[in-house]
C-alpha cells in the first residue's frame, strides 16, 4: 500500500528540538555503500533524478542518441556513440556520471543550464555507481521509497504534511528545519536574556556579546526627537518642540514625546503610507487604458483612520478581506475591502474573459500572501513550490476563497468624518470638460448626418440614422464617415475617448467605493463595474475552482474546495484544521473563513509578518530582511528569538501596533547614536550592522522630503483625507503626450490653488501610468508591485531635481519670504532659516558662510533678472489618424491654467529675496536636512 498524506496541518512530531547532521549519503562521501544501502540510495535519490531530469529525453516518449535510461538493461546497451554509459563500480568511466558533472564541454547533461543537477544529486549518482549500480525492480523500489517516506525525519531533513503535491516526490520531500522557520508556531517559551531591563536590549545585547561587540552610546536629545518625529509622523519637529524636549528634565520625557507623536493625526498618515506601499495603492488601474479608480481615496483614508485609532491588527485584516461579509450594512467595512481592488488590473474586449478573470484572481491571491503572510504565493501557481511547503493545490484552494469575489464600483454612503471639501467645484469642472467633449462630438455628428441626408436624397432612398441602419443593404445606407475628412475622423475618435475619461472621472464626486461583492462567475469590462441585475445576468452557476495545469485557465485539472496553506498549523474559528473540509463553498463566507485563518493568533506567518514590518520601518532593516518573503529564498532572521518574543507580546497585547511602537522605541537599542566608538571592530565583526551595534541613518523617503520642504516654507496644508491633490510637477512631464485608452491622455494639470496643491504627499493623486517625477526620482515605489522595502539609491538626477527643479525652487522662494516676515536683517533671517530647515540653532561659522554666499548671490541676481514665464492655457497635439495613417494636429485646452493661482515666482521678488532663496535651497540640499540620524 502506498502512503498518501493529503490532509493534516501539522509538522511531523519529530520536527521540533531535533538537530540533523547532513552527512553520510550527501554528495561527495568517499565510503563505498553496501548493497542494501546502495539499493536504498538508488530508489530514494537516484531514480527520482533520472525520472525527472533524464527520462524526458531518454525515456518512453523519445530516446535521443538511441539512449534509453529506463532500466539497467537498456542503460548497459548504451547509445549510438558506443561509449560506456554505465560501468558498475567505475563512476569516472561512466558517461552517466561524467555527463552530469559538465566536465566535458561536448557532453553536458541535462543540456540546459537551469536543469543542471545539484552537487548533492551528482554525489548520489557517483556513490550509487561506485557501489556497483544496483537497480532494484519497481516493486522493491517502491517498498524502499515508502519506507523512506514513513520516516518523518532523517539525515536529509524533515517532511511537512500538506494537502499533497502533484507528485509523490514533492509530497514527501524533505526540508532543512532552519528553512521552515516561518512556518513553525511562534515560540512562547523564550526567556529574555538577563542584563538590561528592556527586553529588546536583552536580545540585541546577547547577539552583540556573542560577536564581541557592544551597543553604541545613546544619541543626543535633538537627534532623538527628530528620529522619533520622522518615524511616527513623517514630519520634522519644530524648533520650539526640539528646544522643549532638550530642556525637559522629566524622567518620562522620552515616553511623553512618544505618546504625543502617537496621538498626532500625522501618525496615521505616515504609517498608512507604509501600508499603502505594501498593498500597491494607486488611483488608477494600470495597463494600457489605466482606468481611473475614482474612489480609491476612500480606502486610503480608511487605512489612515485605522492607524490613528490603533485598530487591532487582526480586526484590520478581517475588514480588508471580508468586511462586506462580516458587516454588510457598515459602509466603513465595505470601503475596507478596497484592499481587494488595489492591484493593477483591467478587462477589455481585447482579452478573453476567462484570462482576464484569472489575472484578477492571481493578483489577489499573491497580494494576500505578500501583504499579510509575507509569502509570495504566485510561485505555486504553475507547479508545486520549488522551495517552500506550498503545493499548487493550496494555491488554488486559496483562490477558491475568492472565486465568488467580483470587483465593483458600488454606492457607499459617505461617513460623518470624511473630508468632502472640493466636491462641488471638482464636479463642476469635470462636467464642463465632459460637456466640451460632447459638444465637439455633436458638431462632428451633425456634419456627418448632413452629408448622409444629402447622400440619401441624391439616391432617392429614405434616410435612416446609422444606429438603425446596420442591417440595411450597403446601397441603401450612406458610407461610414461620410462627409468627414481625416481630421474629423481622428478628432472624433479622440473626443469619444475624452468623453469616456471625463465620464469616468465624474464618479470621483459620487458616494461610491472601489470594493467587491459576492456573485457567480462574471467578467465585466473594467470601464464600468457594477453589481448586475440578477434577472439579467448571464452568470448563474456557482463557480467551480480547479487546479490549472501549468497555470493555464484552459487546462482545468482536479477540482479544489476553498482552503488555506496546509503546512501552517492553524485552527480556524470553527476549530477545523486549516485544510480540512468543509470550508464554506456557498457564494458568501469564503473570504471570512480565510480572513479568520489569517488573523488567527496561532498563525505564525501573520504575526511575524506585521511585527517584522514595524521593526523594519524603525530600524531601516527588518529582522527577517525580505519582509515580503519568509520562504527559503528570503533572508533568515538575524534575531529569531527577538522576532518570536515580539510576535507573542504583540498578540498578548491585543494586536496593538501603537503598543509595539512604544515597546521598540523605549529600548536603548532604538535610542543609540549612529556613531560607534569602535567602528573598525564593528566593520570587521558585523559589516552590515545586522547585529545592531549602532543606529543606521536613513535618507528621508520621497514623501517625507517633499513634505519637509513644504513644512519649512510654511506652505504645508494639513487638511486630512478626501479627494486626491494634484501637486505641481515638471511641466514637460505634465504635458508630454501619453497614450491612454487607445488615444492620447489628457494632460496632467495641478490643483488650482496652493492650499490644494500643497497637501501632504500621501494625498497626492497617484496614477500608475504617470509618476510624480520628484517622488519617483527619490524612490517612491512603482505601485504595480508590493514594496517590501524602499530603495534608497543615490543617483545624479536626484541632485538635479533637488537643486534645479521648479518645485524645489518654488519652495525655496516661499521659505525666503517666510523668514523675511519672521526675522529682520540678513543674518537673523539665515539663523531663522537654519532653525526651520534643520530644527536647531545656527553655528557662527555656518552663518558667516551663508551670509557671504547670500551677498554674492545678490550681486548675481541684480545682474541677471529673470523674465516671467507663465503656464500655457493650451497645447497643440500631433496625432496619426488610425484609419488613414495621416497625421493631424489639434489643440488641447488646459482649463486649470485659465484661473490658476500660482506660487510666488523668482520674477515676483527682489534680488535680495532670490539670494535668500538660494540659501534656503542650499539647506534643502544638505545631508542634515535629507537624512535622519
Amino acid at each position: 500500500m502506498r502512503l498518501k498524506w493529503r490532509t493534516g496541518a501539522w509538522f511531523c512530531s519529530v520536527f521540533f528540538g531535533v538537530a540533523f547532521l547532513l552527512s553520510g549519503l550527501a554528495g561527495g562521501a568517499e565510503a563505498v555503500l553496501d548493497a542494501e544501502e546502495a539499493s536504498r540510495l538508488f530508489s530514494t535519490k537516484v531514480y527520482p533524478v533520472l525520472e525527472s531530469k533524464c527520462f524526458p529525453c531518454h525515456g518512453e516518449d523519445k530516446q535521443k542518441s538511441d539512449l534509453d535510461l529506463r532500466s539497467l538493461d537498456r542503460v548497459l546497451l548504451g547509445g549510438e556513440s558506443g561509449a560506456a554509459v554505465l560501468v558498475p563500480g567505475g563512476p569516472g568511466e561512466s558517461l552517466l556520471y561524467t555527463a552530469v558533472t559538465w566536465q566535458d564541454p561536448d557532453l553536458e547533461m541535462p543540456p540546459k543550464e537551469n536543469d543542471r543537477l545539484t552537487a548533492e544529486q551528482i554525489g548520489y549518482i557517483k556513490q550509487w555507481i561506485a557501489a556497483g549500480a544496483p537497480w532494484p525492480e519497481e516493486s522493491a523500489r517502491q517498498a524502499l521509497q515508502e519506507a523512506e517516506w514513513a520516516q518523518g525525519a532523517n539525515a536529509d531533513g524533515v517532511q511537512v504534511r500538506t494537502s499533497g503535491g502533484q507528485s509523490e516526490e514533492w509530497t514527501y520531500r524533505r526540508y532543512k528545519p532552519e528553512d521552515l522557520w516561518a512556518f513553525q508556531p511562534v515560540r512562547r517559551d523564550i526567556e529574555v536574556p538577563g542584563g538590561p531591563e528592556h527586553p529588546v536590549d536583552g536580545f540585541v545585547d546577547a547577539k552583540l556579546a556573542g560577536a564581541g561587540l557592544r551597543r553604541a552610546p545613546k544619541a543626543d536629545r535633538r537627534t532623538l526627537i527628530r528620529r522619533a518625529s520622522y518615524d511616527l509622523t513623517g514630519l520634522p519637529p519644530a524648533q520650539e518642540e526640539v528646544a522643549a524636549f532638550v530642556d525637559d528634565a522629566s524622567p518620562r520625557a522620552w515616553e511623553n514625546l512618544i505618546e504625543r507623536l502617537l496621538a498626532s493625526p500625522r501618525y496615521g498618515e505616515q504609517w498608512g503610507r507604509h501600508w499603502l506601499d505594501v498593498v500597491r495603492y494607486a488611483d488608477t488601474s494600470g495597463y494600457a487604458n489605466d482606468w481611473e479608480r475614482s474612489n480609491a481615496w476612500r480606502y486610503r483614508d480608511y487605512v489612515i483612520r485605522s492607524f490613528n485609532s490603533d485598530k487591532p491588527y487582526d480586526e484590520f485584516i478581517l475588514e480588508q478581506l471580508a468586511g462586506d461579509e462580516l458587516a454588510p450594512g457598515d459602509p466603513e467595512k465595505r470601503v475596507a475591502t478596497g484592499f481587494l481592488r488595489m492591484g493593477p488590473w483591467e478587462h477589455t474586449g481585447m482579452v478573453r474573459a476567462a484570462v482576464s478573470r484569472q489575472q484578477y484572481l492571481d493578483d489577489v491571491v499573491n497580494g494576500v500572501g505578500q501583504s499579510f503572510l509575507s509569502i509570495p504565493l504566485r510561485c505555486a501557481k504553475c507547479h508545486d513550490h520549488k522551495f517552500d511547503p506550498i503545493p499548487t493545490r493550496d494555491y488554488y484552494r486559496i483562490m477558491a476563497c475568492f472565486d465568488t469575489t467580483q470587483p465593483v464600483e458600488m454606492e457607499v454612503p459617505y461617513f460623518e468624518d470624511e473630508n468632502l471639501a472640493g466636491m462641488e467645484e471638482g464636479k463642476a469642472r469635470i462636467a464642463k470638460l465632459l460637456s466640451w467633449a460632447q459638444a465637439d462630438l455633436k458638431a462632428i455628428a451633425e456634419k456627418e448626418e448632413q452629408a448622409a441626408r444629402a447622400w440619401s436624397a441624391e439616391r432617392g432612398v429614405e434616410y435612416v440614422k446609422r444606429d438603425k441602419a446596420k442591417d440595411l443593404p450597403e446601397d441603401q445606407k450612406p458610407p461610414r464617415f461620410i462627409g468627414l475628412d481625416y481630421y474629423d475622423q481622428g478628432f472624433q475618435r479622440l473626443r469619444k475617448q475624452d468623453a469616456r475619461i471625463w465620464g469616468r472621472r465624474l464618479e470621483r464626486y459620487k458616494p461610491m467605493a472601489q470594493t467587491v461583492f459576492n456573485g457567480p462567475g462574471l467578467t465585466q469590462q473594467s470601464a464600468k463595474l457594477r453589481v448586475p441585475d440578477p434577472a439579467k445576468s448571464k452568470a448563474k452557476e456557482m463557480p467551480k475552482m480547479h487546479v490549472y495545469a501549468g497555470g493555464s485557465v484552459f487546462a482545468p485539472a482536479e477540482p479544489v474546495a476553498p482552503g488555506a496553506l496546509s503546512a501552517v498549523p492553524v485552527q480556524t474559528g470553527s476549530a477545523q484544521p486549516a485544510e480540512t473540509p468543509p470550508w464554506p463553498e456557498k457564494m458568501g463566507g469564503r473570504r471570512t473563513a480565510l480572513a479568520h485563518w489569517i488573523a488567527d493568533e496561532a498563525n505564525p506567518l501573520t504575526v511575524r509578518s506585521i511585527v517584522n514590518r514595524v521593526w523594519q520601518y524603525h530600524f531601516g532593516k527588518a529582522i527577517a530582511q525580505n519582509a515580503n518573503n519568509f520562504g527559503m529564498t528570503g533572508k533568515k532572521p538575524t534575531h529569531p528569538e527577538l522576532l518570536d518574543w515580539l510576535a507573542a507580546n504583540f498578540v498578548d497585547g491585543g494586536w496593538s501596533i501603537k503598543a509595539l511602537h512604544r515597546l521598540i522605541m523605549t529600548s536603548e537599542t532604538y535610542q543609540m547614536a549612529v556613531a560607534h566608538p569602535d567602528r573598525a571592530l564593528c566593520a570587521a565583526q558585523d559589516p552590515n550592522n545586522d547585529l545592531l551595534a549602532f543606529f543606521r541613518p536613513r535618507r528621508l523617503a520621497a514623501e517625507e522630503l517633499r513634505d519637509s520642504m513644504l513644512a519649512a516654507s510654511g506652505e504645508l496644508t494639513l487638511a486630512m483625507g478626501g479627494l486626491p491633490a494634484f501637486p505641481e510637477i515638471n511641466i514637460e512631464v505634465a504635458l508630454q503626450p501619453r497614450m491612454l485608452q487607445g488615444s492620447l491622455a489628457p494632460a496632467y494639470q495641478p490643483s488650482r490653488t496652493p492650499g490644494e496643491r500643497n497637501r501632504r504627499s500621501i494625498y497626492a493623486y497617484r496614477g500608475r501610468g504617470q509618476a510624480n517625477p520628484l517622488l519617483e526620482v527619490f524612490n517612491q515605489p512603482n505601485p504595480n508591485e508590493s514594496c517590501e522595502r524602499r530603495d534608497s539609491s543615490s543617483v545624479t538626477p536626484q541632485v538635479f531635481t533637488l537643486m534645479n527643479s521648479d518645485v524645489a525652487t518654488a519652495r525655496s522662494i516661499a521659505m525666503a519670504l517666510r523668514v523675511e516676515k519672521e526675522a529682520a536683517g540678513l543674518e537673523a533671517r539665515i539663523v531663522r532659516a537654519i532653525a526651520l530647515a534643520l530644527g536647531r540653532k545656527a553655528m557662527p561659522e555656518e552663518t558667516a558662510l551663508l551670509v557671504a554666499h547670500a551677498g554674492e548671490m545678490v550681486s548675481y541676481h541684480r545682474a541677471h533678472p529673470p523674465g516671467p514665464v507663465y503656464p500655457p492655457t493650451e497645447v497643440t497635439r500631433s496625432v496619426v489618424e488610425e484609419m488613414s495613417g495621416v497625421s493631424f494636429d489639434y489643440v488641447e485646452r488646459l482649463d486649470r491654467y485659465e484661473d490658476y493661482v500660482r506660487d510666488t515666482q523668482a520674477w515676483d521678488v527682489t534680488p535680495e529675496t532670490r539670494a535668500l532663496a538660494d540659501v534656503c535651497l542650499t539647506l534643502f540640499n544638505s545631508n542634515e536636512f535629507a537624512y535622519v540620524f
